[in-house]
């Protein structure tokens, strides 16, 4: 996307105060933006308000922009609304998981110009003002969605706003953002709610056993149903496409399985295993090969400051943390995921500081 942005002045109003919306309005503060708060839920305009979000919008409010943060099922209407209220040279933007409904939504429009899709690709399994943060998008992907009666003036006011909430602005078709989140998001997450759907009613002795693996695997199952159900609904010819491919590759799976295919099994893990190196590593650079370096940390307070200061001590960078708890002792496992060139120089740094190191 071209740099040469329009510029975001003001006022910006945000319908739908809630995370995504409460965090855009304080990101719009930070930038000392003028930011009118609506939400049918009068109680979480007041909790907006009361974390510096902005102030309710007065009747005589003509905003520069419309941030549209309702859940998928009212975005069609309250971006039509916003379309219709607003002034003749209001942008209205919309943060859903969802494009090409919204947009179908709007299509016949008189002022369809001045309507463009987005969505930030950030969050928290938090909901609700209280969560929000004004640093929620920075270095996060965001993308921009213009449908074919987009004028370009608008479409710059939103990547105006991308780039002012500290986030990177991505270009899509409403189409291809949509078949893109099935496969990132959506898929991901229904596969992630079945696996997790296992453990419901699994025996205490079995769940005994769950590591780090399991609850990386079904982290995101967490969420909201109700709001998912309204996000895949609203995706579900790309979702289907994309889960008839995993079901055929479900089938080969269990015939591998059921067969004592090792070969055959060892192929679909591969499959799986070169999907994992094709996620872009930090900042959108190539993954580099990683490895993790686990250490033993006493359950107690400043355990976990005190492995920190070593390890940043070492000048080896970390890139990702994951902790694991010891179900029979008041010890924690921290895995420390480094480049892997460097990891036996971490544990070498550790271990001279009296930490128990594994591989």
């Amino acid at each position: 996307m071209s740099e040469s942005s329009a510029t975001l002045v003001g006022p910006v109003e945000v319908v739908g105060t809630g995370l995504i919306g409460t965090s855009i309005a304080l990101a719009c503060r930070r930038a000392g933006l003028d930011v009118l708060l609506t939400d049918s839920a009068p109680d979480h305009v007041r909790t907006a308000s009361g974390l510096g979000a902005g102030r309710p919008r007065e009747p005589h409010d003509v905003p520069q922009l419309v941030v549209v943060a309702v859940p998928p099922d009212a975005l069609g209407a309250a971006i039509r609304a916003a379309l219709d209220s607003a002034g003749p040279d209001t942008v209205v933007t919309d943060v859903g998981s969802v494009k090409e409904l919204p947009l179908a939504a709007v299509h016949d429009h008189p002022a369809a110009a001045r309507y463009v899709g987005s969505h930030p690709m950030a969050g928290t399994q938090h909901s609700g003002p209280l969560s929000a943060s004004d640093s929620l998008f920075d270095g996060r992907p965001w993308a921009i969605t213009p449908g074919p009666a987009a004028s370009t003036g608008s479409t710059r006011v939103v990547e105006a706003l991308v780039r002012l909430c500290g986030a990177v602005p991505v270009l899509l078709s409403p189409g291809e953002h949509d078949r893109a989140v099935a496969r990132t998001s959506h898929v991901p997450h229904l596969m992630a709610a079945l696996v997790a759907g296992t453990l419901a009613a699994a025996p205490p002795e079995h769940l005994a056993l769950s590591g780090t693996g399991v609850r990386d695997v079904t982290r995101v199952a967490g969420g909201d149903p109700r709001l998912y159900s309204q996000i895949i609904g609203g995706n579900a010819t790309a979702v289907a496409d994309l889960l008839t491919e995993v079901r055929a590759r479900l089938d080969l799976v269990l015939e591998a399985v059921a067969d004592g295919d090792r070969a055959g099994l060892e192929s679909l893990l591969g499959y799986g295993q070169a999907g994992t190196r094709a996620i872009p590593g930090k900042h959108g650079v190539a993954p580099q090969p990683m490895e993790a370096v686990r250490v033993a940390v006493p359950d107690t307070p400043g355990g976990l400051a005190r492995l920190f200061a070593d390890a940043g001590a070492s000048g080896v960078n970390i890139e990702d943390v994951r902790i694991d708890h010891d179900p029979g002792r008041p010890v924690g496992q921290v895995e420390l995921d480094v480049v892997a060139s460097r990891a036996e120089e971490l544990r070498g740094a550790l271990e001279s500081k009296g930490w128990t190191t594994h591989r």
